[in-house]
């Protein structure tokens, strides 16, 4: 009578079962290492740059289990799925394009939103002061106009980005500088809104009307945060593509 040989505990880095479930939060699983480094390459928006890291990860997964189904050990499965869906380096170019057409896409959504609660303060802004002859206080509302309406065309351009970059891109190629030329549009507003900001607050230290002139420095203040976020990563994104042809030409 033969009796089963004993097994002891399994060797977690000993040989594995080619169909056996990979642990995707296991710091040694391949598949885990790929996406970690491909994410840490890639700039843009937060949750498209995790969708789309993701959806790679989710493809090469299928992709390996396929290939371990047909027999073989798992790493050698990834390996192959690796080959066919390319290198991190490889891949980053393509990925890097359409995460800073979604970074140039966030800017301009940005610009258009903020851009009323400029011309809001421009409109609060002309609001008659105390002192119709005080000089400062006219100063300050003539350059809160001005720069009220350089925010104006800041966001007919980023509407124009927006059609060209959703309904219109199935018909129209999009241009290559065009999210370089959305992150200075974003810049330009963002300086506009930083200006907008002290000018309002020099005229409503000088205006008896200054709870009004303060709320619309407030509302320029926030505006300017936002935008000038985004803009400072839509021009980070926008120059790595450039940065990568160069040293592959």
């Amino acid at each position: 009578m033969t009796t089963a040989p004993a097994t002891g505990p399994l060797d977690p880095h000993g040989p594995q079962d080619p169909l056996a479930p990979h642990d995707p939060l296991d710091p040694h699983d391949p598949l885990a290492a790929y996406a970690a480094e491909l994410a840490a390459a890639l700039h843009g928006p937060a949750r498209a740059k995790a969708r789309l890291v993701e959806e790679i990860r989710g493809g090469l997964a299928d992709t390996a289990d396929a290939h371990a189904e047909r027999g073989g050990p798992y790493p050698d499965a990834i390996r192959a799925a690796v080959r066919e869906f390319g290198t991190v380096d490889e891949l980053v170019p393509s990925c890097q394009r359409e995460l800073t057409l979604a970074q140039a896409r966030h800017t301009a959504r940005a610009v258009a939103l903020t851009a009323p609660f400029l011309v809001a303060c421009w409109y609060l802004a002309l609001t008659p002061a105390a002192d119709p002859t005080g000089s400062v206080p006219r100063a300050a509302q003539l350059l809160a106009a001005h720069l009220a309406g350089v925010a104006i065309g800041a966001a007919l351009l980023a509407a124009a980005t927006l059609a060209v970059t959703g309904t219109l891109a199935r018909r129209l190629p999009t241009p290559p500088r065009l999210p370089l030329l959305v992150a200075w549009t974003g810049t330009t507003a963002g300086v506009a809104m930083a200006v907008t900001t002290l000018a309002l607050a020099v005229a409503s230290a000088l205006a008896t009307n200054w709870p009004l002139l303060a709320c619309a420095g407030a509302l320029a203040a926030a505006s300017h945060a936002v935008v000038a976020t985004s803009a400072r990563a839509c021009r980070r994104c926008a120059r790595l593509p450039v940065s990568r042809t160069a040293r592959t030409t």
